[in-house]
């Protein structure tokens, strides 16, 4: 008797080492998939699932389990949303759009011990907040030295920059704005209510008044969409329109081909994609079989994001820590080049290597066109869309 009770003991250790060694992770992608911030929600959220899908393809040990809920782009539907995820038994969370979102979110994970991991939100804020579960893999200042980078290139010597007054857009509109002013640059800023959706009258003071060499816009798809639609009718005369995120992507390219036409935008990626590490040709693959379309910066970003995410919780699993914070501290202790460059978490959770590049659509591409080392192309100026 005494022999099969140290014998079954055995058993259920091996077991128990054995699910130590191998297990299904659930992790939940928290993500605006309607709402006003559908459009970009959706396509990060591709970048989540690609990630998975290389991960559980090459780890060769743990698999990760995507249960995804939408949050409608909304505030308190982001908190429910990871609320229910915890309850559906998620280890972490990926995802999450907008600072406006993420902020309430993540500190709700924090709350509830899980780690929250984010491209998609660049209000200081969300750092500054003193969450120990939080990590962000670009940030403000990645956007700023790129909107910096393109300008100097231009040498302009004025510029009109319309932005949203949300948290991000104004961080970022402000930021450049005072550097652009240290430089010597002549700029007046026009600030808008998110609401708006007429932007004719300030379009019209840029030409009559501002008269610069480049408008730049701070803001979202709808907003640029706006701007670039009153700009269209209005024709100021600029020597360029540069917006940052959510606008040089295929999808502003091909549901707007009239009014994309030599605009700039934040993007990693050039239109059509081109890898040539592994990491990303495994990405750009799967992808591609996934969704049967090129993948953008988006998708990119989401990818990047999750695969660290993944790669944490699976080594904090061979050390049996996942359930006692070991999937933070793998996190704090990443180091590796990665689809968007260098990333190593700060301990704010900011990722402190993180520098945008900047693309143009032109014709049916979207050309990188700074910084000059990653640059596929030469910019388009002055040129605009009308």
């Amino acid at each position: 008797m005494h022999t099969l009770k140290r014998t079954a003991l055995l058993a259920t250790l091996l077991l128990a080492t054995l699910a130590a060694r191998a297990a299904e992770f659930t992790v939940g992608a928290e993500l605006p998939l309607t709402g006003s911030l559908a459009r970009v929600g959706a396509g990060m959220h591709e970048g989540v699932m690609v990630a998975a899908e290389v991960f559980n393809r090459t780890n060769g040990k743990h698999k990760i389990k995507i249960v995804t809920v939408d949050d409608e782009s909304a505030p308190a539907k982001a908190i429910a949303a990871v609320e229910k995820l915890a309850g559906l038994g998620a280890v972490a969370i990926t995802g999450g759009y907008g600072s406006n979102n993420i902020a309430p979110a993540s500190g709700t994970a924090d709350k509830l011990g899980l780690v929250y991991i984010t491209s998609g939100g660049v209000d200081d804020s969300l750092v500054a907040a003193g969450h120990r579960n939080f990590f962000r893999i670009n940030n403000t200042a990645g956007y700023e030295k790129a909107a910096l980078g393109l300008f100097a290139d231009m040498k302009v010597k004025a510029v009109s920059i319309v932005y949203s007054t949300k948290d991000a857009t104004s961080d970022l509109a402000t930021s450049v704005q005072k550097a652009l002013a240290a430089r010597g640059v002549k700029v007046t800023a026009h600030p808008f209510d998110p609401a708006i959706t007429d932007f004719k009258p300030i379009v019209n003071k840029i030409r009559l008044q501002d008269r610069p060499d480049a408008v730049f816009m701070v803001g979202y798809e709808n907003d640029y969409v706006g701007i670039l639609r009153a700009a269209r009718v209005l024709k100021p005369q600029v020597k360029a329109m540069v917006g940052v995120w959510s606008l040089a992507t295929p999808k502003m390219a091909g549901e707007f081909p009239d009014l994309m036409p030599n605009v700039y935008g934040t993007a990693l990626l050039p239109y059509p994609a081109t890898f040539a590490s592994a990491d990303g040709k495994a990405f750009a693959e799967t992808y591609r079989q996934l969704y049967k379309k090129e993948p953008d910066y988006l998708g990119q970003f989401g990818y990047v994001q999750s695969m660290l995410l993944f790669e944490a919780i699976a080594r904090a699993a061979d050390k049996g820590t996942v359930a006692k914070g070991g999937i933070a501290e793998e996190l704090r202790r990443t180091d590796r080049e990665t689809l968007i460059g260098r990333v190593q978490f700060g301990a704010n959770g900011d990722n402190i290597h993180f520098s945008h590049r900047m693309g143009q659509h032109q014709g049916k591409h979207i050309v990188i066109v700074w910084p000059p080392q990653h640059a596929t192309g030469k910019m388009a100026y002055p040129a605009v869309p009308w």
